[in-house]
């Protein structure tokens, strides 16, 4: 297989080298303690539970206890704040049935908690997730992890989440903490250490602007955290320059700004205590709170600029008062309790920290195409991903006049002739190949012919293969008792504009595709898939 002979020969910078051993850092060794990860369904639970325990070592560290539940809260959810808090208590519960193991005994000893949210339809990643059987963290990555001896399958989103997280574990003794299932950071400050206050989130800080530089950043676009003299941080949503000052009017003196990445982690004593303030809630399943509007907002903002802001989100004032009141009792009681602490602080993960978001179709293809790359980012994601750096091909039994041009990777493929150029081609089995500018992942066809394309999951055992239009994302969907399903879009289809569009081409809109996908068993699923790319093979003797 004839490798492209360019690659970067420049040294690192200061910068990119620090970067690069940070990213050297996120290798598995080190982890949360317990990983439990949220997800929609019961047939999701238990694909993560297993899927999580194989994979221990490569994405979890070693040892670590996985508890996989799923979340069954009344209406649409109990959002981030209180289902955090219902992942725990469901975890809690399941470890202590299944293996007798304590996960609050766990926490009180020093040791760490993990807790990863998954939930939600990845409407803007459309069609992937429904190529995934709705099930979104699962969504692959051209990386390759060991599931089983001699077997190998792609790194899902959730699992490059958790290996990328478990640097923070060593940093948060007696902590747990909360993460979202589909970005991935590597901070240019470092792991920065956790433990000062009793909750503490995220962010990318810097000095305090001016209101000139508060706009040219675009900071009135994100959720921030500040930080004052004392070292305590505040929640403020969207606002410009002078809302945001008038909000933090009694604050105190302003030292640091910056958004928030939304991941936070909390002390025993903290989570604790927030378990019993919510217990009804809890018990009812009744209730939706998200973290920063009704926890963090409500501790760190005075009572009127808090209730001016949450009139804004269609709440009365009186309800917004009310909680007000509520979390400023919770928080006088906790400093009561546990006075060695304060109560919010920031972990900054700084400014310049590259950011992998798989969320959106186009940032998928965004960030899949960097692992082709010059720059030192694009390095540090190949490193990350594990893909060599000369070779850029791992476990490949391509012919050798398969020719790899522009940055190419090519992972557990078998290709018999043709060229790949800037394309990633990740299990792909076919006799000729001609790609440029391509994602091509868990493909089985005679011939691929594509320019600017996705293909992800995909079977076509026709003799006259894949001809696809340029910027076509073509993928299919196994259901156990349905034919396969193809559904199409392009690279420049925003899934969630669409999503309950029948586009052109398509037998069903995405959200019917997800409706259809509701009750499927995705371990079955997985498995009918692979039978359908099995068969493919053979019939055209790949």
């Amino acid at each position: 297989m004839a490798s492209d002979p360019k690659r970067r020969k420049v040294s690192l910078t200061p910068e990119g080298d620090a970067m690069a051993r940070t990213v050297r850092e996120m290798d598995a060794t080190s982890g949360f303690d317990v990983v439990v990860v949220c997800t929609s369904n019961v047939s999701q639970e238990a694909y993560w539970q297993e899927r999580l325990t194989a994979t221990r070592g490569q994405a979890a560290k070693a040892g670590a206890v996985i508890v996989a539940v799923h979340e069954d809260w009344q209406g649409d959810g109990a959002g981030n704040g209180l289902g955090t808090l219902y992942a725990y208590t469901k975890a809690r519960a399941k470890a202590k049935e299944a293996s007798g193991i304590d996960l609050d005994a766990i926490l009180a000893g020093g040791g760490t908690v993990g807790v990863y949210h998954t939930a939600g339809k990845g409407t803007r990643l459309a069609p992937l997730p429904g190529a995934e059987n709705n099930n979104k963290p699962g969504v692959k990555l051209p990386s390759l992890v060991q599931i089983a001896p001699g077997v190998h399958a792609e790194l899902t989103i959730l699992e490059a989440v958790v290996r990328q997280t478990g640097c923070y574990a060593p940093k948060r003794e007696g902590r747990c903490s909360v993460f979202w299932g589909d970005q991935i950071f590597v901070p240019s400050a470092g792991h920065a250490e956790s433990g000062a206050h009793h909750a503490d989130i995220l962010a990318q800080m810097g000095p305090m602007p001016d209101e000139q530089v508060w706009v040219a950043k675009g900071l009135d676009k994100y959720g921030l955290i500040t930080v004052n003299e004392q070292n305590e941080a505040a929640q403020v949503e969207k606002v410009s320059y002078e809302t945001a000052m008038r909000l933090l009017k009694g604050f105190g003196t302003v030292t640091s700004v910056g958004p928030s990445l939304g991941s936070f982690s909390l002390s025993n004593e903290m989570l604790t205590e927030l378990l019993c303030e919510f217990a009804d809630e809890l018990d009812g399943k009744q209730s939706k709170m998200d973290s920063d509007p009704h926890f963090w907002m409500p501790l760190t903002l005075d009572k009127n600029s808090y209730v001016s802001v949450m009139v804004t989100k269609d709440e009365t004032a009186e309800v917004a008062g009310a909680h007000h009141d509520r979390m400023q009792k919770f928080k006088t009681a906790l400093l009561g309790k546990h006075p060695s602490k304060g109560v919010f602080g920031a972990v900054n993960v700084g400014e310049s920290c590259y950011w992998w978001d798989y969320g959106q179709l186009g940032l998928y293809k965004k960030n899949n195409e960097l692992a082709m790359g010059d720059s030192e980012e694009a390095e540090a994601l190949r490193a990350y991903l594990k893909i060599p750096e000369e070779s850029r091909k791992v476990g490949c039994q391509c012919e050798s006049d398969v020719a790899m041009t522009d940055g190419s990777v090519c992972l557990a493929s078998k290709i018999k002739s043709g060229s790949l150029k800037r394309t990633i081609a990740s299990h792909v089995t076919c006799d000729q190949i001609d790609t440029n500018g391509c994602i091509l992942i868990n493909v089985t066809a005679k011939k691929i012919k594509a320019t600017n394309c996705i293909v992800y999951n995909v079977v076509d055992d026709s003799e006259d293969g894949l001809v696809l239009a340029d910027g076509a994302v073509m993928t299919n969907v196994f259901m156990p008792g349905s034919e396969k399903l193809v559904q199409n879009s392009s690279t420049t289809t925003d899934g969630g504009k669409v999503f309950k569009v029948k586009m052109t081409g398509n037998p069903f809109s995405f959200a019917e595709v997800y409706k259809m996908n509701g009750g499927t068993d995705v371990t079955a699923a997985y498995a009918l898939g692979a039978a359908a790319h099995a068969a493919a093979k053979e019939k055209l003797g790949l």
